[in-house]
């Protein structure tokens, strides 16, 4: 992919507005200083990012020890 694609690619995402509480941006704002994020938008689409993928990670764990039940379950009948 030549540069210009890529930044054409980078251009085209789509973007929403999403309101909070002004008092809220303010916290934000406040928090971030110093710590490489370049706007509250970028630090909320990170936090919402991060909080998303610890939902499907928690989401294949209870997937995991479920499956791991009915194994267990199915040796102790003596089908597996």
């Amino acid at each position: 992919m030549s540069k210009r694609e890529k930044t054409n690619a980078r251009t085209s995402r789509k973007y929403t507005t999403v309101s909070i509480p002004y008092a809220l941006y303010e916290k934000i704002r406040n928090f971030i200083k110093g710590t490489g994020f370049k706007s509250v938008s970028d630090f909320v689409t990170w936090l919402l990012r991060e909080f998303f993928v610890a939902i499907e990670e928690e989401k294949e764990e209870k997937t995991s020890k479920v499956q791991d039940r009915i194994i267990k379950a199915l040796q102790a009948l003596g089908y597996l």
